[in-house]
């Protein structure tokens, strides 16, 4: 039996919380005036995309006492930016990450349910969690959740937003045809929820929205993570994008939905993705070395090797060698509120690991580090990489991508003119939406109304 051709899922990741952004090009615009989330998001829109993606922080990273300056210091709220775009967008889909750790489920639940109603039903939650006292120390609760309870409280959290999200009886308004009177419509209904980490009660005072809930996005890359997305998630992001690595974290993932009753199909697998494209894929090749270059730079090198050697390195030459002293592994102070610091689980091995390929390949301190932090997915002509996207997608490496430009805002354009339609052409990517919400853009079954929950348990 010959396997169904796939259709490519394709979304934009306004980025900034990361080294991927190159801010020395002239063509780096603001992130912060609204104009640049605008633009971002209207060519993501124009180029069919399913949805645009913010991340968030809840704290200014540091680095040897003071602020990192190499990430975005001051970006906007994310709901404000979101429900913004969804007055200059009509069908992309809007994704933000709220924290589930520092904020509470009935806020929450209030501001998705407004975004997708405002939106017409664009809304998607990216569901993280924080476990560390130092971004906890801008909250009441600071600190106070061990590290091994944060899925624990997820799941609650996320159960609880589904109780208020489901809680309105009725799904729509009634009038008389003939006289415009008023005869039915949705009502609020109570809810209550009592465990160990929430204790609340009341009515839910936002009706049911189009979406019914926003959709669920999940990032973790545990085995909890990966079994909170499996029973929890719409779609989950992903950092295995080689093909090899990729296709294994695939049947992981899905090979898991069983046991929730799930079908394979009812969750997605996005990974990110970097780009860079030129006339040939020389050039592009080319190109993407001096992207590297800039993204990393001499003082960007010595900022990430102190996240690993816990150590000030602040005196040492980014175009010389490694440090011969060995990464301190005690608990990390020169770093805080980096989620790749958490990464290295045994900084000596992988310094060890870092020292290895320096000498083996005579690579310096920049050198080794625009080795090993990553770089570009897809580099090439235009054709060349449509091709790499279709090639991982129909061998099950993905199911799409969440495109990262280095360039914003405009750092999206050029993909959208030139990639876009030969993968339209292919007849692997929609030439227009075919649906007006995100969970339509993304092939998911719509959720039951409420009418049918009370319905089915009855």
């Amino acid at each position: 039996m010959t396997k169904p051709i796939k259709q490519i899922h394709l979304a934009a990741h306004f980025p900034g919380v990361n080294n991927t952004t190159v801010w020395s090009d002239p063509r780096s615009g603001s992130h912060i005036e609204f104009g640049s989330f605008a633009r971002f998001a209207r060519t993501a829109e124009r180029a069919k995309f399913d949805f645009l993606f913010l991340a968030e922080g809840l704290r200014l990273r540091e680095q040897n006492g003071l602020i990192y300056d190499l990430d975005v210091v001051g970006r906007p709220d994310t709901f404000t930016v979101l429900a913004a775009l969804a007055a200059v967008t009509g069908r992309l889909g809007l994704a933000g990450t709220i924290n589930s750790t520092f904020n509470e489920p009935y806020e929450v639940a209030r501001q998705f349910a407004s975004l997708d109603h405002l939106s017409g039903g664009r809304a998607a939650w990216n569901v993280v969690t924080s476990w560390d006292a130092f971004t906890g120390e801008n909250f009441r609760r600071g600190g106070f959740l061990p590290q091994d309870q944060r899925y624990s409280r997820a799941r609650a959290f996320l159960e609880t937003a589904w109780e208020l999200f489901d809680s309105w009886h009725g799904d729509e308004f009634i009038a008389d045809k003939e006289t415009g009177q008023f005869l039915a419509g949705p009502e609020p209904g109570a809810f209550e929820r009592a465990d160990q980490h929430f204790d609340i009660r009341g009515n839910f005072n936002v009706p049911r929205s189009p979406q019914g809930r926003p959709v669920i996005f999940q990032a973790g890359d545990s085995d909890g993570g990966r079994e909170f997305a499996a029973s929890s998630a719409d779609a989950i992001f992903s950092r295995h994008g080689t093909l090899e690595d990729g296709q294994a974290f695939y049947e992981d993932v899905k090979g898991r939905l069983a046991r929730y009753g799930r079908a394979r199909e009812e969750l997605l697998i996005l990974p990110a993705a970097t780009f860079v494209l030129a006339g040939t894929d020389a050039e592009a090749a080319e190109l993407a070395r001096e992207v590297r270059l800039q993204q990393v730079s001499g003082q960007t090198a010595i900022k990430l090797l102190e996240q690993l050697w816990n150590r000030d390195l602040s005196g040492y030459d980014p175009d010389g060698p490694l440090p011969g002293i060995d990464p301190d592994p005690a608990e990390n102070t020169v770093a805080r509120g980096r989620a790749s610091v958490r990464m290295h689980r045994d900084p000596l091995a992988v310094a060890a690991q870092w020292r290895a390929k320096a000498e083996a390949e005579k690579l310096s301190i920049r050198e080794l580090i625009i080795e090993v932090t990553g770089r570009q997915s897809f580099i090439g002509a235009p054709a060349t990489v449509a091709g790499q996207i279709n090639t991982l997608v129909q061998a099950d490496a993905s199911d799409g991508f969440i495109l990262v430009p280095h360039i914003t805002p405009g750092g999206l354009d050029e993909f959208a003119d030139t990639v876009v339609p030969i993968l339209q052409e292919r007849g692997v990517f929609r030439a227009d939406y075919e649906g007006t919400t995100l969970r339509e853009h993304l092939g998911l079954a719509p959720l039951p109304s409420r009418a049918a929950l009370s319905r089915a348990a009855s």
